[in-house]
């Protein structure tokens, strides 16, 4: 889930001033009414949204640009899970347009990826409208993100990241111990577990979520706009978990330096925030918040 607004073209037919006209694509997938926008200002990128909600930008041209707020900050972990251009064993659960398996393999080429999608309807949408490189080694399985997790191999992932939103809610089973401590199995030693996460005041399940991640991880850091982190407004924000040290200084630097700037949270300070929240488990587990109606105007 992020925050956008759907572009039209200039000449309001779905083109671009000089260019042929390119109309949207709109069908129904299993989550709802998939749009595929075209962007006014990028020949072949596109926006999608589900049921009026913005998922995802790609760029065929060029998958390292990305345009949403917490994709950039997601952007930043991959570049910082290894040394520059390292190939790596990325798990995403969700999938949207695929813009994060598709920056992880034009910016660490002969990476392997498994993308967990469970809208079959909407993979085969993105699939046939924004292929992906054929030569990029990405697996996408058609399963729920839990059950496509179960199938991945004990310590194989040097990166999980969950972006997974059911409209634009993350579903219950998705924010429990019970699910991340599935995630640390995956994970390798040294690894990185990354989430988009949504909230907003008064940041109750944004605190369970850190309180449930830090049951399970030994090392967090919590990257998002000042303005959110303050409570001031729904919105974003990215949680980071390993077993190792976090390269904090490094995500910190490139977080305060994006279009949108935005804090990192890590040490006491992150344990003060959670407020004495405690960690969720599956039989007391509910979705994230659903997004105020302003939050995508």
């Amino acid at each position: 889930m992020a925050r956008a607004k759907k572009k039209r073209s200039d000449d309001g037919r779905g083109g671009r001033r000089g260019q042929t006209a390119v109309d949207a694509v709109v069908e129904p997938v299993d989550g709802g009414l998939a749009e595929l926008i075209p962007d006014r200002d990028r020949a072949r990128a596109w926006t999608l949204f589900i049921d009026g909600a913005p998922q995802s930008h790609v760029d065929l041209d060029d998958p390292a640009f990305l345009s949403f707020e917490y994709q950039r900050r997601l952007g930043h972990v991959i570049d910082l899970v290894a040394p520059p251009g390292r190939p790596v064993h990325v798990v995403h659960l969700g999938g949207g347009a695929f813009t994060l398996a598709r920056y992880a393999a034009a910016t660490r080429p002969r990476s392997t990826q498994q993308i967990v999608e469970r809208d079959a309807a909407l993979v085969q949408l993105v699939r046939r409208e924004l292929p992906l490189d054929p030569n990029a080694r990405v697996r996408v399985r058609s399963l729920d993100a839990r059950d496509g997790l179960a199938k991945v191999a004990d310590d194989w992932a040097d990166l999980v990241i969950a972006d997974v939103f059911s409209g634009a809610r993350t579903p219950a089973h998705l924010t429990s111990t019970e699910f991340l401590t599935e995630v640390r199995r995956v994970v390798k030693t040294g690894g990185v577990y990354a989430a988009n996460l949504a909230d907003g005041p008064p940041l109750a399940h944004l605190r369970g979520q850190i309180a449930t991640a830090a049951a399970v991880f030994s090392e967090l850091a919590l990257v998002a706009d000042p303005t959110v982190l303050r409570g001031k407004r729904f919105g974003n924000a990215v949680l980071v978990a390993s077993d190792h040290p976090l390269p904090i200084a490094e995500l910190t630097r490139r977080a305060a330096s994006d279009p949108h700037p935005a804090r990192v949270e890590h040490g006491k300070e992150l344990t003060d925030f959670t407020g004495g929240a405690v960690p969720v488990l599956d039989a007391a587990a509910v979705a994230s918040p659903a997004p105020p109606p302003s939050v995508f105007r």
